[in-house]
């Protein structure tokens, strides 16, 4: 509830997405971390408090001017009490919080329009006298919210999202359980783009170890400790993701004929790895189960001492599959001509690879906007050339 009405309610979340420490408790809007000088001409930090008027889900013009205060006495900063504000002792407790404080300041209108303005307003005569010991306290902190909504992926509020005004549309992709077969450079990257949206699940799938030469393809900065436990892939990565969400489930195995159902539970399935018969086994049970799958490549050889090459991302949906088996889009042979076959990997590469993947997953669900309906691109490096096949037709 508490999330839900500050994104629901422009005042408050002009508040938080600015950097103010903002809780709703008991009916009550809290903002901590208020700078302001006590009168021993201390630098302190308190919390502010006021009721919340609401309508439903959302806020609606502030009652009455009063707001409180859980801290000692604001000051100016030769330890007087500030004068510009009626400040009354007020001893009681709101959600486990003790206020000590009551304050009145009516604004020259009829009232604060919204909640932005009675906190901004308080905020500036508290901490005004603060800021001129120490221009560079502000009760702007951006500390981390920690997220308390039990349906949130998330262990911290994903403020990027809302600063942005694109909730909504993240949301489009909430409901998703994602599996990410091969933990290599390519796929360690599409991990780390896919765990910062509200997936369900990710399942990743790799029976490798994280050995150094994994560590200057991969997201990160493992240390000489980390390389040496010789962890394997998907416990490596589930490890460092889980920091910040829930739902990763590693699978310390590759994918072969004995366990390849399991990805018959999954919703969408990004695939990076070289195999190509294990390849062309997924491929066949993905479209048995007409599952949309991306699979991607790239291959980078030397010449004239510099490296060139192709980066590819295949998409097979319901609307579009046959090119995947016809036009042979996805190399399922593992000979020396597969121009994808190549094992040189470059992190940044492998990191624009990924990109491609994961914008073209996006534009499937909706997030981002689609005209082309390619099912199939490469990037060409010498030449700069992205180019986009197979079209679906789908408007």
């Amino acid at each position: 509830m508490s999330q839900q009405l500050i994104n629901l309610s422009p005042d408050l979340k002009r508040l938080r997405d600015e950097g103010f420490e903002i809780e709703i408790r008991n009916d009550h809007l809290l903002i901590a971390g208020i700078p302001y000088v006590n009168s021993k001409k201390e630098l302190k930090r308190g919390i502010l408090v006021s009721d919340l008027s609401m309508s439903g889900n959302k806020t609606i013009k502030p009652a009455n001017h009063v707001a409180h205060f859980s801290g000692e006495h604001p000051c100016q900063n030769d330890g007087a009490i500030i004068p510009n504000i009626t400040c009354e002792s007020s001893s009681k407790v709101i959600g486990g919080l003790t206020i000590n404080y009551s304050f009145s300041c009516k604004p020259s209108k009829g009232g604060y329009e919204d909640y932005y303005e009675k906190v901004t307003t308080y905020v500036e005569i508290i901490s005004a006298h603060a800021k001129s010991m120490d221009d560079k306290l502000t009760a702007k902190t951006f500390k981390t919210i920690e997220s308390s909504d039990p349906d949130s992926v998330f262990h911290y509020f994903d403020t990027n999202s809302s600063r942005a005004g694109i909730s909504v549309i993240s949301d489009k992709l909430k409901t998703h359980k994602v599996a990410i077969i091969g933990l290599g450079g390519t796929g360690s990257y599409i991990l780390d783009l896919i765990a910062k949206t509200p997936v369900k699940e990710i399942h990743l799938f790799d029976g490798d170890k994280f050995f150094s030469h994994n560590a200057f393809r991969s997201p990160g900065a493992p240390s000489v400790e980390e390389l040496n436990k010789a962890q394997n892939k998907v416990n490596y990565f589930s490890d460092i993701y889980s920091r910040m969400r829930k739902n990763i489930i590693p699978h310390e195995n590759y994918i072969n004929a004995s366990n390849v159902d399991q990805l018959l539970s999954m919703d969408f399935i990004f695939m990076s790895i070289d195999k190509a018969d294990i390849k062309k086994l997924i491929i066949e049970k993905l479209d048995q189960a007409k599952l949309p799958f991306i699979d991607v490549g790239m291959g980078i050889e030397v010449v004239d001492e510099s490296l060139i090459g192709i980066l590819r991302v295949t998409t097979s949906t319901d609307v579009k599959r046959e090119h995947v088996r016809d036009n042979g889009r996805i190399p399922l042979s593992d000979g020396a001509n597969d121009e994808y076959s190549q094992n040189i990997q470059i992190a940044d590469l492998n990191a624009l690879n990924a990109t491609l993947a994961v914008i073209k997953w996006k534009k499937i669900c909706g997030f981002y906007q689609d005209l082309e309906n390619e099912h199939h691109s490469t990037y060409s490096i010498n030449v700069n050339q992205l180019l986009s096949d197979d079209q679906s037709h789908k408007i």
